[in-house]
């Protein structure tokens, strides 16, 4: 079979979808220190954006399979990013803390609902080559995430208090995507008369749920609260050290863009080890970096680590789900709140209580576990995705 798939108007409409939400989620976690200071908090308090994100991601792990199973996927999708465009209306509109925190679990909860569909109808879509168009549509999908870093940075470093309008960049590009890129002819959707999809997962998948949680814990933890590790190890300021974080974003595209080219011969839990691996090594030269191009470049190779750590994970979860792709994202949208409320959260208390630095020792851990899971819970998908 060919290593090339066919991106036609429905591939473009899904994959720009994707970068709407990436744009918030590229300028999300770098812009924390601006925010910190603009909201005069602490580490902890302002770990709580990242905790709401993660609460929303469960609420739509618990809402999806319902909301697809009613809906169809398609049109679930675009709820998502309605939700996801009146969260961050808020978000920008509302400098106090509260409110700010009201907004990012809007957000979140589209920005989850979005991704969530995104997955499940390209694996639909493309079939045994869903794994090509997946890692490739996040690759398109992450240059809404070096965009949306890019943005906030550049703001903030020449009009100090006007770097949240960055984040708006995405509100355009929802629009075109309704009003034109939509498939406006009648859809024809009958819910399945067996309901949404359900019933009792195996054990195996949940220990690859458990490898899948230390996967997205490292990426949150690492993309939350990388500016504030550039920021006391290289003294660089709040604006500059935002900048850097367009690295990690960028190495992220380029690895989603092209790990599936360059690894294809080689199974699918031999590619996800192979990039947790690189992500072990590039985070290795950042934590010992006080040099702000060291860190610069050590944030590209982790940013080609955890680029196609998301995609490979969840076709495992899919998987090891027996023939339920509903009821395994939804589940893996349960455990990406988890980590994304829980790893940035864990991370400010223990930056509160020993800076930033010491910290940072738990991602390694995370990233350890991630590799042993997949090596000693192999999901045999290559038996039924042909790569």
């Amino acid at each position: 079979m060919p290593h090339q798939i066919k991106r036609d108007k429905y591939f473009w409409t899904i994959a720009l979808q994707t970068v709407c939400v990436n744009i918030f989620l590229g300028s999300f976690g770098p812009a924390q220190p601006l925010l910190r200071a603009d909201q005069g908090t602490s580490l902890t308090i302002a770990g709580l954006h990242g905790t709401a994100l993660g609460v929303a991601s469960i609420a739509a792990g618990f809402a999806n399979p319902h909301l697809a199973h009613r809906f169809g996927r398609s049109r679930t999708g675009w709820m998502g990013l309605g939700f996801f465009a009146v969260g961050l209306t808020l978000f920008v509109a509302s400098p106090p803390v509260l409110i700010t925190i009201i907004a990012a679990l809007i957000t979140g909860f589209g920005t989850s609902i979005t991704i969530n569909n995104s997955l499940t109808s390209i694996n639909n879509h493309y079939g045994k080559m869903a794994p090509i168009a997946i890692t490739q549509a996040n690759g398109i999908a992450s240059a809404g995430y070096v965009i949306g870093t890019l943005a906030v940075g550049t703001i903030a470093t020449n009009y100090r208090d006007f770097w949240r309008l960055g984040m708006l960049l995405a509100l355009p590009l929802v629009a075109f995507l309704y009003f034109v890129m939509r498939d406006k002819s009648p859809e024809v959707y009958v819910p399945s008369e067996h309901g949404p999809q359900n019933g009792k997962l195996s054990g195996t998948f949940w220990i690859a749920w458990i490898g899948f949680v230390a996967c997205i814990s490292s990426e949150f933890a690492t993309s939350f609260w990388a500016a504030a590790l550039v920021l006391d190890r290289t003294a660089a300021s709040p604006a500059f050290s935002t900048l850097v974080i367009a690295a990690l974003g960028t190495g992220m595209g380029i690895g989603r863009w092209y790990w599936g080219r360059i690894l294809k011969v080689w199974h699918l839990d031999t590619q996800l080890q192979f990039i947790i691996a690189v992500q072990f090594a590039g985070f290795t030269a950042l934590w010992f970096s006080h040099n702000i191009y060291i860190s610069f470049f050590s944030l590209l190779v982790i940013g080609l680590g955890i680029s196609s750590q998301f995609a490979l994970a969840s076709l495992r979860l899919i998987g090891l789900s027996e023939n339920r792709p509903d009821l395994a994202i939804g589940k893996s949208s349960l455990a990406a709140g988890i980590a994304i409320g829980g790893a940035p959260f864990l991370l400010g208390v223990l930056g509160d209580s020993f800076g930033i630095s010491r910290a940072y020792i738990m991602v390694p851990i995370l990233i350890v576990i991630a590799y042993l899971v997949v090596q000693f819970v192999p999901s045999h998908v290559e038996e039924k995705i042909e790569l």
